[in-house]
């Protein structure tokens, strides 16, 4: 029995004419009279009740056609889901996130894949220093990192999304929250709030550099591995910090965020991801691919 015969009956059983159903299914009535005899044979019943005049089904055609139809639509519906999945159009993927970027662009591009690819199933782990999503990519627990630079792993592919300027937090009462802009040697005398160092957070390096390039090292008070945390002990008179400009989605009161000029300082988002062999990245995975697609987008939305 192949799957032809079961179409081939429901044709027959919802006609039940053998010339209507031959010119649904485009094939000739008399190979179609003898496709169900054959089928009728292998089952070993009759299914239909045949006169000069009509067709009818008999009791067991009509508990036949239903569990054909039940069949065959669970064929067309694997078929589809088949070709869904082969376009990247569903399935199931984990997104890690950076800090800052977990307030801002995360929930931008978990809104735009459930607009255009409600099929795929989204899970998310915000709040990633990139050291720990890398070791999660390396592992399969995450799909595509958002992270900060340098990324640079065997087997790890890298594309950058966008760059974010940089921006001071300081409480709202310290005297230089006046200001409306400010320089990283204006943070000289200051206590600092940081991501967590000795290579666990790209920021804390990013903090290192800025302040050298300011003429002075950057006395650090408080290391925290999260971003909402640091902003916390902003608010609280801890230190003042320095962050990525996404960062100032937290709406925490007590804090003020400043441009950081010259504006040239920022620092790059990348998307990584798998990479699925030599020369070809997870990325010509067609869901990683889509989801790839969707964050150029929000990229080209965000600079337009």
């Amino acid at each position: 029995m192949e799957l032809r015969h079961l179409r081939y009956f429901r044709a027959v059983a919802e006609e039940l004419h053998f010339g209507r159903a031959a010119q649904r299914l485009h094939i000739a009535q008399p190979p179609l009279s003898q496709q169900i005899r054959h089928l009728e044979h292998e089952l070993g019943v009759d299914l239909l009740i045949r006169t000069t005049r009509s067709v009818e089904l008999t009791a067991a055609g009509r508990v036949y056609l239903r569990r054909a139809i039940a069949v065959l639509d669970e064929v067309d519906d694997a078929a589809e889901q088949a070709r869904r999945i082969h376009a990247g159009q569903e399935g199931r993927l984990t997104i890690g996130c950076v800090g800052s970027a977990t307030y801002s662009l995360l929930p931008q591009l978990v809104r735009a894949l459930r607009e255009t690819l409600p099929r795929v199933e989204v899970s998310v782990r915000g709040e990633m220093l990139a050291p720990a999503q890398l070791t999660a990519l390396h592992s399969g627990a995450i799909d595509v990192a958002l992270l900060r630079p340098p990324v640079d792993h065997p087997g790890i592919d890298v594309e950058t999304i966008r760059r974010d300027p940089l921006l001071a937090v300081l409480p709202a009462d310290h005297p230089l929250a006046v200001r409306d802009t400010l320089t990283v040697a204006d943070l000289r005398q200051e206590a600092f709030v940081a991501h967590a160092g000795n290579g666990r957070s790209v920021m804390s390096s990013i903090l290192a550099a800025a302040c050298a390039d300011a003429g002075f090292a950057p006395t650090v008070r408080h290391e925290v591995t999260e971003t909402s945390t640091l902003v916390t002990l902003v608010a609280a008179g801890l230190g003042v910090a320095i962050v990525p400009a996404p960062s100032a989605a937290l709406d925490i009161a007590g804090v003020r965020y400043l441009p950081l000029l010259p504006t040239t300082l920022g620092v790059d988002l990348l998307a990584a991801t798998r990479s699925a062999g030599p020369g070809v990245s997870e990325a010509d995975n067609p869901l990683i691919g889509n989801v790839i697609s969707v964050l150029r987008q929000i990229a080209v939305d965000e600079s337009g």
